[in-house]
């Protein structure tokens, strides 16, 4: 096996939480899996959606929400001004689940993932633009209540990273496989989540598998993993695909922490052996 075949292009890790109703905690139980993934080594950082903040009520994301500072955070965004220290103390990508930001409506954030570099630099931001809705009698949830869409003009977000394109999706997209059919040329997906867990049970790993095999790259899903305090429970099941759609890395319930390589070669391979993304006619 060549130098290329057996070195990894980058390592990715997943930091799974059980978030609870406050952020001050929030933001330590998410520096302690930072610190841990960025001890093995990996380059890129991920927490999972609401990483921040799983309110007692939807509308507590709303008190909490934050101007957006770009690469300018202050005393007044403290999630924005830790997400960007972690980044620089530990010398690592962050990409920070999902933070609350103001939108123009009071009532509504936006669901936002940002990406910081290890200067603090914000590289990239995607809001979320497909709001989740499930009713089932005995669960429901809709989070145009309280979420404003992203804008689907800007969409998908590409982080043009320094080991390849890397694109950026949250929970309920990957229900949409047009959104992740929609980049080119990308060596990951990553999805930051918060899947519930009677619809994990059913679908979560099913679905971001599929996303790897059909995109023909790694996927990355980091996700929200137990009970919360306001009785919500999560499915977690953290897991790190390739793109042949084999599950390299996975923890699943309760916090902890999964990393594995990318490799370039192995993108590679599979396209060789079914070369599906050049067969496409639509």
């Amino acid at each position: 096996m060549s130098e290329f075949e057996s070195n990894p292009l980058l390592t990715f890790a997943c930091v799974q939480m059980v978030s609870s109703t406050r952020v001050d905690d929030n933001l330590a139980a998410a520096v302690r899996g930072i610190v841990q993934a960025a001890k093995t080594g990996a380059q890129v950082v991920v927490l999972p959606e609401y990483f921040c903040i799983m309110g007692q009520k939807d509308s507590d994301k709303v008190a909490v929400a934050e101007a957006y500072r770009g690469d300018t955070p202050d005393e007044h965004t403290p999630i924005q001004r830790a997400v960007q220290t972690f980044a620089k103390q530990h010398q690592i990508y962050l990409i920070a689940g999902t933070i609350p930001l103001k939108s123009p409506d009071a009532d509504k954030v936006y669901n936002t993932t940002l990406v910081y570099a290890p200067d603090g630099a914000v590289v990239a931001r995607y809001d979320k633009i497909h709001l989740f809705g499930f009713n089932n009698g005995l669960e429901s949830y809709d989070e145009a209540k309280t979420i404003m869409a992203g804008d689907t003009a800007q969409a998908p977000v590409v982080w043009d990273s320094p080991w390849g394109k890397i694109g950026l999706s949250i929970c309920y997209d990957v229900r949409f496989p047009e959104l992740y059919r929609a980049a080119r040329d990308v060596i990951a997906w990553v999805n930051v989540a918060a899947f519930t867990y009677t619809t994990g049970q059913a679908h979560w790993e099913l679905l971001m598998r599929a996303r790897a095999v059909e995109n023909q790259c790694y996927v990355v899903a980091c996700g929200q993993g137990g009970r919360h305090e306001n009785g919500r429970q999560t499915f977690g099941h953290s897991m790190i695909i390739d793109p042949w759609g084999v599950v390299q890395a996975l923890h699943e319930t309760g916090e902890g922490v999964i990393t594995a390589p990318i490799k370039h070669s192995r993108i590679e391979r599979v396209r060789a052996s079914i070369p599906a993304l050049t067969h496409r006619v639509l």
